[in-house]
């Protein structure tokens, strides 16, 4: 072959250099290190070609069988909901030395927007909640808080991948899907990840936050609606009984069959023959799992769904519970939507913005931590609550109360599925700018999570690009052990 025809990033016209070091240099080794490598733990992405969905053992005792990821998009103010900061209380106003880095860019100097809300102790443990949050207060003794987390963007777009992919950098698998990577479902007639939108939309880049990345489609995000048809296109066409549906699909999976046996490494192929007969399951699974007319007036109450600003986010929150109950893995459930009066960006009026998003979810969130709890399912089911980032303690305008983003140093918190309650980990400084005690990286998060559900954060990769990827970085990472029960 001419060497001015050759691909790019090729070794001698046929592979890429890593792969082909990766090849020639570990192939046979890897035959004798093959059956260790799994009773390890680590898996392949040869092993996600062939059913993605196929429920598999998790990798080392579980705390955890199942995830919901409450998603307050937008990054909330961590110092005016649950990181308590009683010095900064008479500085409104006051211009000091501070170094901040956010949408503005970087700056030395700001001024002081003391928290807007009152805070008091609840439960045992004392734990001092804002105003914002009073029935989130009622349940701090089942909630481990995270002050100290850190993050590698302050812009909402990077920031949102960091906290859904790992990574700045679009492309890469969602939390979602690592974790149906590595556990499967239990439920074969409904998606292992569902992800519910706010009813004024979905977040900045949309679907790459719940993307598969380079993982076989199978292990995306189903978008569920908590009203009306689930999933949009799954009905049959006008006309067309359940049995014509069921030969067309008998008749499709025929023909890819045959193709994939010639392409047995064609991972997209398997996973769209999956795809097909999940859908088919689905007509039937999808609605009852969103019935909601079997759950009790007192149910719905402790939702949060006879008020009109709690509806829509406590139907999302029962939703959820409904899920777990019927073995989906992961659901999302964001609150806020693309645009700035739609989400938690309080860059104008702090006061206006977090009223609205917090009266919205308060009740909802406690009625789902509750509900569980009452069922026996908080034992097993992990609740994550955050957004991409914080807020800063200085305003952004020099006028008005708004914050800017801060990855500085934010809080988030989780509940259930092996969580320690009525504890908090870490700290900012006194003024809520910056991590300065037991700093937390997302990925620190994010293998905390994984750790839970039994999975190795630092075992569990798929194999792409040369490398042996991993939702924590090639250089892994260790839970926040603090929390950990």
């Amino acid at each position: 072959m001419n060497p001015s025809n050759r691909p790019k990033g090729t070794f001698c016209g046929q592979l890429r250099r890593r792969e082909f070091l990766h090849t020639a240099g570990a192939g046979f080794p890897a035959l004798a290190l093959a059956g260790l490598l799994s009773k390890e733990g680590f898996f392949s992405s040869a092993q996600a070609a062939v059913n993605p969905l196929e429920a598999k053992p998790p990798m080392r005792p579980a705390k955890a069988k199942n995830v919901i990821f409450l998603f307050m998009y937008g990054g909330p103010s961590h110092i005016d909901t649950f990181d308590y900061k009683p010095g900064m209380v008479g500085m409104d106003g006051k211009t000091i030395d501070v170094k901040t880095f956010g949408r503005g860019g970087k700056r030395n100097q700001g001024r002081i927007v003391e928290p807007k809300w009152k805070f008091k102790p609840y439960g045992q443990s004392g734990k001092w909640v804002s105003d914002l949050f009073p029935h989130i207060g009622q349940c701090v003794d089942d909630i481990a808080f995270i002050h100290s987390m850190t993050a590698d963007s302050p812009i909402h777009g990077s920031a949102l991948l960091m906290m859904n992919c790992g990574s700045v950098i679009s492309g890469k698998p969602s939390l979602g899907s690592w974790v149906n990577y590595g556990l499967g479902t239990t439920n074969e007639n409904l998606p292992g990840y569902v992800v519910m939108l706010d009813q004024s939309g979905g977040p900045i880049s949309g679907a790459k936050n719940w993307t598969s990345g380079f993982m076989p489609a199978g292990f995306q995000g189903t978008v569920f609606r908590s009203q009306g048809e689930p999933i949009l296109n799954l009905a049959n066409a006008a006309g067309m009984k359940r049995s014509g549906q069921r030969m067309i699909i008998d008749s499709l999976n025929q023909l890819n069959q045959s193709h994939l046996a010639a392409r047995p490494d064609n991972s997209n192929l398997a996973a769209r023959i999956s795809s097909y007969e999940l859908a088919y399951r689905m007509q039937v699974s999808a609605p009852e799992a969103i019935d909601l007319s079997q759950e009790s007036e007192e149910t719905k109450r402790l939702y949060g769904m006879d008020r009109p600003q709690t509806e829509d986010f406590g139907r999302k929150c029962l939703l959820a519970r409904r899920l777990v109950e019927r073995g989906v893995r992961f659901i999302q459930i964001y609150s806020g939507g693309a645009h700035n009066d739609d989400n938690w960006d309080a860059h104008g009026d702090l006061v206006k913005n977090h009223t609205h998003h917090a009266g919205a979810t308060d009740r909802a969130i406690a009625g789902l931590l509750q509900d569980l709890k009452r069922r026996g399912l908080l034992e097993e089911t992990l609740v994550v609550w955050g957004g991409e980032f914080g807020r800063q303690p200085t305003a952004e305008y020099e006028k008005g109360t708004g914050r800017d983003h801060n990855a500085y140093g934010f809080t988030m918190w989780m509940a259930g599925g092996g969580v320690k309650g009525g504890v908090s980990v870490g700290a900012t400084d006194e003024l809520g700018n910056a991590a300065v005690e037991n700093r937390c990286h997302v990925k620190h998060l994010h293998a905390t999570i994984l750790t839970l559900l039994g999975l190795d954060p630092n075992g569990l990769s798929y194999f792409y690009g040369g490398l042996d990827q991993k939702l924590v970085g090639v250089e892994g990472a260790d839970p926040i052990r603090e929390i950990l029960s």
